[in-house]
């Protein structure tokens, strides 16, 4: 059997690097990215978002628990962490709260929900 050494195959190598495309993302866009990405990697935000995204009107926090199984506060935990990050947006109606997406958002989180697996 031969070993391939790093000399030969840096040598096999030569002359076939051409350089990878930049995306031209700024720091900004990509730490943003991040923290959106994250935000959707739990399961509850998940599901919170996509109930969202599905949903014309803003929704009651008080309707948002009833796909996750959580008790209320733990999913305003979670709508919390939604709101820092800008997915989402609260509009006070009395003694509750109603979310819906943010603006700015609302076309990035329905893009990524419907490139999820199906």
């Amino acid at each position: 059997m031969t070993r391939v050494t790093i000399d030969a195959m840096t040598t096999d190598l030569d002359g076939c690097c051409r350089g990878a495309v930049s995306p031209g993302l700024s720091e900004a866009t990509i730490a943003l990215a991040a923290r959106r990405f994250k935000a959707f990697a739990d399961p509850t935000r998940l599901t919170i978002l996509a109930t969202l995204a599905a949903n014309p009107e803003p929704v009651c926090a008080c309707d948002l628990g009833d796909d996750v199984d959580l008790e209320q506060p733990t999913v305003a935990h979670h709508l919390k962490v939604l709101r820092n990050t800008g997915l989402i947006v609260a509009e006070r109606r009395g003694k509750w709260a109603y979310y819906r997406l943010q603006d700015d958002a609302a076309a990035w989180v329905r893009a990524t929900l419907a490139g999820l697996p199906r």
